[in-house]
């Protein structure tokens, strides 16, 4: 056989050995602007490991090898036990060991969430479905602050940066992680229509729970937070995987769900009967008190999303700048240039806003901080999160017929880009949460037009932008129907001002063209007047010399 026939010509280089913090422009420069260079050069390391072809093999294997349930051992005793490949187990030693699970609130550092912010972006790039044991143990910090015995007792575990699988005594652990329950099968988001019921145990506090959970992901993490009826009403509990005397708790996993992505991570059905929980707030407020959980997974859901388009991005840029086709690179196509370019400026400006977002958590002491986190929080997980599927599916079309084949890793970021538009309240859900907060709390509209305020008077679009959505603030459009349309302006114009404040001219003025006005059609690729070089130039990961 001719040897030229099995010659591979023409390929791009697998993506590996670059830093998948230092290479990315958009996010070294947020982390700088929200936090220090310090908190950068600590980061760096992270971001090495992140870049290895080991991390992108294991995030291969870990969706290879899916989570298997076993309900009963070979005695026929019940165990409900969830195995997950070592794969799954390397990334989640790394991401907790680099404090990406709760470290950040028992910190004294400062800008301890930017930089666990910033890891969790770049980390979650070897493998996303690890990022949701991450997130839930991360957000059940402040949800604990409702009792102050059980916070003391969970948070320097949940805390920990030691990674200690398998179900076990809490205390007996070096680390613990966290997850959630809310959902039931007759009620989805709509969580007050629970039916799952809490008993007082006479004399003790205590109380057991007799029910459903229809999603509750990463079963084998050691606490949950759950909401049920108690006798004062929807209230929120603290569910024990194992009890403190090392029994297990009455937990029963009917299945693990067969999803479209994220299928290193395994979510599943849960059943109570009798199963002891200890109250977390009072009856009756349990969704005010799981809200707490809620408010920082979304900021988890903006981040993860942020990942999933720079993942993308990187991908297409290097392999369009490795690749030829019709006498020339396809990087130097002025067609293949407005798309990498249109690609990076949305990843530039969901980084830009994931980032700031963190920062406002490090400032929730400051009124405007704390105002800006409860509207931005929602317009920011409305919008990146919806926007995600189709830069992704964009991204893998660079690639051609190579991107479609699972090899490329481009179907996994795929399947897993719609996601989180879908957990912690859909689009709706969140549009309609904007229109809450707007109409509850109106220091939070404020917070939005002091934040987009900053880039007053530094481009025209973004002033008629923001113009143009205070006006449907007073339109039909701030009712339910017009909540989403409310809610991408607001969103644009939050990142727009960030990016003409921040972003290399030729990003911001790209942004500002494309995406701020009536006439944005939404498909990649159109920029009319923009550097498209520099941008490109600018997101195409390069490897350390």
């Amino acid at each position: 056989m001719d040897a030229r026939i099995r010659e591979a010509t023409n390929q791009s280089p697998p993506l590996t050995g670059h830093n998948v913090v230092t290479s990315d422009l958009a996010l070294t420069e947020a982390v700088i602007r929200h936090g220090s260079r310090s908190l950068l050069d600590d980061l760096e390391e992270l971001g090495a490991e992140a870049g290895t072809a080991e991390a992108r093999e294991h995030g291969r294997l870990a969706n290879v090898h899916h989570p298997e349930l076993t309900t009963y051992d070979r005695y026929g005793t019940r165990i409900d036990e969830v195995g997950f490949h070592p794969s799954w187990h390397w990334l989640m030693e790394r991401a907790v060991g680099h404090g990406l699970a709760a470290a950040p609130w028992v910190s004294d550092a400062p800008h301890a969430h930017v930089r666990r912010a910033a890891g969790f972006f770049a980390w979650s790039q070897t493998e996303p479905g690890h990022g949701c044991p991450i997130s839930m143990t991360y957000a059940a910090v402040p949800a604990l602050q409702v009792d102050p015995s059980l916070a003391a007792d969970w948070t320097p575990l949940l805390a920990s940066t030691t990674y200690d699988p398998g179900l076990r005594a809490p205390a007996s652990k070096a680390g613990v992680l966290a997850g959630m329950g809310m959902t039931e099968k007759q009620g989805g988001s709509d969580v007050r229509a629970n039916v799952t019921v809490a008993r007082p145990v006479a004399d003790s506090g205590d109380y057991t729970l007799h029910g459903h959970k229809w999603f509750t992901s990463a079963p084998m993490n050691d606490v949950f937070l759950v909401l049920a009826q108690a006798p004062g009403g929807l209230t929120c509990f603290l569910v024990p995987r194992v009890l403190p005397s090392g029994e297990r708790n009455s937990l029963d996993v009917v299945r693990v769900k067969d999803k479209l992505g994220n299928r290193s991570n395994a979510s599943c059905e849960l059943e109570f009967d009798g199963t002891w929980a200890q109250r977390l707030g009072d009856e009756g407020r349990g969704v005010r008190t799981i809200l707490e959980m809620v408010a920082a997974t979304r900021l988890d859901c903006v981040l993860g999303s942020a990942s999933l388009m720079r993942r993308a991005l990187a991908e297409a840029s290097w392999h369009v700048a490795h690749r030829s086709a019709f006498g020339s690179r396809l990087a130097d196509k002025p067609l293949m240039q407005n798309v990498i370019a249109d690609l990076a400026v949305e990843s530039e400006a969901a980084t830009a806003l994931a980032i700031r977002l963190a920062a406002a958590v490090d400032g929730a002491a400051d009124p405007h901080e704390a105002a800006l986190r409860r509207i931005a929080l929602p317009l920011a997980k409305f919008w990146v999160c919806k926007r995600t599927p189709f830069m992704v599916a964009e991204a893998l079309e660079c690639l051609g017929g190579n991107g479609y084949v699972e090899e490329s890793g481009m179907p996994l970021l795929f399947r897993e880009s719609p996601l989180n538009s879908i957990w912690e309240g859909s689009g709706n859900v969140n549009a309609l949460d904007v229109l809450r907060a707007l109409s509850r709390e109106p220091e939070s509209l404020q917070a939005w037009i002091t934040e987009v305020g900053l880039a007053r008077g530094n481009d025209s679009r973004l002033d008629r932008a923001v113009d143009d959505t205070l006006a449907l603030l007073g339109e039909s459009f701030s009712r339910e129907a017009g909540a989403r349309r409310l809610a991408g302006a607001m969103a644009a114009c939050l990142q727009g001002s960030l990016l003409v404040r921040f972003a290399p001219a030729e990003v911001a003025d790209a942004f500002c063209s494309s995406r701020l006005g009536a006439g944005y059609l939404g498909t990649f690729g159109m920029l009319q007047s923009a550097d498209l070089v520099s941008i490109v130039e600018r997101t195409t990961p390069t490897l350390p010399r």
